[in-house]
């Protein structure tokens, strides 16, 4: 999604990495309701340092920057955390050893501080309570602070991108219990954060305040703070993403799961809740937000995924989906956006630096993947809901899309979808490794535009036969017949120009047809997209679970034999969770089970080590046995919604669920569980308009399944 700068200075990409973040969000405790989310360190403060992507934010703004609470002018202690609901946290703390008003010293861990959290996106508001427990048999006398810090920053200067313009803050003014700071932007919308406290503090000092605390022996006090957003004039942009009155989100609206391994059960909810968290709206329209903190927006390729990765558990998201990217498509030929006709949208921004016209985001178009992936989600939603008319109301943008694919995406006339960045400081690279750095040849040098991707090839092959087989269904024979040709064309292309001699598929063809000739993980979705031939496909397979590809976790993204390796690299050696989810179906869609479980099992045993067993967006790729655990990327985001997406995809995939919708038909395939997996129950699996509940049982020979119940018109078919 973002990318990174290789080289130095400060000529950053359009989208920058986060070059400019020196400390780590790895432990970072995140909550989140609709467009307002708020990162803080593990004692629910945010550092008043800068270099940090920890604080409140909204709309692209990071309202708050800071905020530290001293007790007796010393950081509480940390005992523990959680924020289970996605959008409330609770803190629980301790006092430190200090000296009291008298002069007399307090021990430490005489008080218990409970600090809980309520985010609003109703009202724009966070609501801290601070619960003070006196565990001491002596009165407490002593002072609690608060220090706030507010710079109104856009999230892309933040991460590294200079922003040229900016408007006038405004010095703090207090107002009795109230702080109020006030940012005139340069855009035009006056944006300000007012806290409000419940009691009157015994001292202000610039942007800090002090209250009393007195406690008697095993006495509470408690103390209230209201930090309440606002933006004038509201909703500039016009896309602001209010809760709508009938929200789809909650946890109602996902197929139930049960299984007999604690583990996996800990991993599905956590998978769930974050997917729940994610889910934002824009106009009463549903969809994934990328990813806290960096991708809180639209993205095509990242909300188009994890949309495929949930169907099987909730199609209803990926119809909103849908549309909302056909709203957005692409009507003109506009360089400064990489706009053109028929394209889906890379990102679509609202902040200060968007509405100045400083980044393209409006929405930005630089990306090739999210045209044909738009195509197949629609297809794919199709044969779920055994449903037409989406595809019927949206035909005349599949035909834009369509278009784009052979008019736009293939620059050259060659047949292959290409992308070359038309923008001086656009992405470099526009597939979903879009790192500037990240599309090399073996030599280690990069590949030179125009460039052609492994897995775009695959994903233009799958979105024509999804499209043909939609066309069919809507009676048109000939534009069906005249899809599935062009899509057998590329096929034999395909298998002809980017098989490598050593038996998997080039990265990509760059400049003069030639192979980015390196084995990574962009070949594995190939197989996920059905354009390999059946011996092309295992022996990549073969190649993509070798020792210098799967690190014992996963499947990096280069092979540890390349020269351009780093298991650091943002996409030159790490381990991406969706990655794999999509490589592992596509291993099964070629009979590779055993490799796909072997996916499964490493990505379970690596939720272990991770904070609420939440996979993040990525972590490195150091082999398993270098420290036995896996090594976090320090800005990766979390939660992130294909990785959130993760295991509810890997789960229906190996379970083997296929749905023909139109049929009323549902095909259960080679189902198969690790060893130690003997039970699962998946309900309220919806295909067409009826639901089935389905039992799945280990027997260590074969898995067995039984319909537990069928509400409508449903047949299930088991293909062992």
């Amino acid at each position: 999604m973002h990318t990174h700068d290789t080289t130095a200075g400060e000529d950053h990409e359009l989208v920058p990495g986060v070059a400019a973040i020196t400390r780590s969000i790895t432990h970072a405790v995140v909550i989140k309701e609709e467009d307002i989310f708020f990162l803080s360190e593990a004692d629910g403060s945010v550092p008043l340092a800068a270099g940090h992507g920890f604080g409140l934010y909204y709309h692209d703004c990071r309202f708050l920057g800071g905020y530290e609470f001293r007790m007796g002018g010393k950081k509480p202690e940390a005992l523990v955390r959680h924020a289970e609901r996605g959008n409330a946290a609770v803190f629980g703390l301790s006092n430190p050893s200090l000296r009291m008003v008298d002069g007399t010293q307090l021990l430490k861990h005489q008080v218990e501080i409970k600090w809980s959290r309520v985010l609003s996106s109703e009202h724009l508001v966070l609501n801290d309570t601070l619960i003070f427990h006196s565990l001491s048999p002596r009165p407490i006398d002593t002072q609690v602070t608060l220090t706030f810090q507010a710079g109104f920053e856009d999230i892309f200067a933040i991460r590294g991108l200079f922003q040229s313009q900016r408007g006038q803050i405004q010095p703090p003014q207090w107002d009795g219990k109230t702080l109020r700071f006030d940012y005139d932007g340069a855009d035009g919308i006056k944006r300000s954060l007012t806290i409000t406290f419940d009691s009157a503090p015994v001292r202000v000092e610039g942007t800090s305040v002090s209250f009393e605390l007195h406690l008697e022996p095993k006495e509470c006090w408690q103390l209230r703070a209201s930090l309440r957003l606002a933006e004038s004039p509201a909703d500039t942009a016009g896309t602001a993403s209010q809760r709508p009155a009938q929200t789809l989100g909650g946890p109602d609206t996902w197929g139930k799961f049960y299984s007999d391994s604690l583990m996996l059960n800990l991993v599905m909810e956590r998978s769930l809740r974050d997917l729940d968290m994610l889910r934002s709206h824009i106009g009463g329209t549903a969809y994934f937000a990328a990813g806290v903190p960096w991708f809180v927006a639209l993205f095509g390729r990242d909300s188009i995924i994890t949309a495929l990765q949930t169907l099987a558990l909730n199609p209803r998201i990926a119809e909103d989906t849908i549309r909302l990217l056909a709203r957005y498509q692409g009507t003109e030929v506009n360089p400064w956006r990489e706009e053109e006709p028929g394209k889906i949208l890379h990102e679509l921004r609202v902040g200060e630096m968007a509405n100045l016209k400083e980044i393209p985001h409006t929405p930005y178009y630089g990306t090739v993947d999210a045209t044909p992936l738009w195509l197949v989600l629609l297809g794919r939603h199709a044969a779920w809901t055994g449903r037409l008319d989406l595809f019927l109301e949206l035909k005349t943008h599949v035909e834009a899309a369509l278009n784009w694919l052979d008019r736009y995406g293939d620059v050259d006339g060659d047949g292959y979808i290409e992308y070359q960045c038309r923008i001086e400081k656009g992405l470099t690279n526009q597939g979903w490794k879009d790192s500037g750095d990240c599309i090399v040849n073996a030599d280690g040098s990069l590949a030179t535009p125009p460039i052609a991707l492994v897995e775009l090839q695959g994903y233009a092959y799958q979105a024509k036969l999804e499209m043909a087989a939609l066309y069919h269904k809507a009676g048109e024979p000939a534009r069906a017949s005249a899809l599935e040709l062009e899509a057998q064309r590329l096929f034999d292309w395909f298998n002809r120009d980017f098989w490598v001699a050593e038996g998997y598929y080039a990265l990509a063809l760059h400049e003069g047809k030639r192979q980015a000739a390196v084995l990574s993980s962009n070949a594995g979705h190939a197989l996920w997209s059905g354009i390999a031939s059946m011996d092309k496909a295992r022996q990549t397979a073969g190649h993509l679970m070798s020792p210098e590809m799967f690190n014992g976790w996963g499947i990096r993204t280069l092979s540890a034999k390349e020269l351009a390796y780093n298991p650091l690299g943002y996409h030159l050696g790490t381990v991406w969770p969706h990655d794999n989810a999509l490589i592992a179906d596509g291993f099964r869609r070629y009979g590779c089970d055993e490799a796909a479980l072997r996916v499964f099992s490493g990505m379970m045993d690596a939720t272990m080590h991770f904070d609420d067993h939440r996979l993040p967006e990525l972590f490195g790729g150091f082999h398993r046995e270098d420290y036995g655990v896996p090594v976090h990327y320090p800005v990766a985001c979390q939660p992130q919604a294909w990785a959130a997406g993760t295991f509810p995809y890997l789960l229906t995939t190996l379970l083997g669920l296929q749905p023909q919708g139109f049929d009323k038909r549902l095909k259960v395939v080679r189902p198969v569980l690790p060893e130690h997996i003997k039970h699962v129950e998946l309900r309220g699996i919806q295909v067409g308009t009826a639901r089935a509940d389905l039992l799945f049982e280990n027997d260590g020979k074969a898995i067995h399944v039984k319909v537990l119940k069928l509400e409508g018109e449903l047949g299930v078919a088991v293909e062992l």
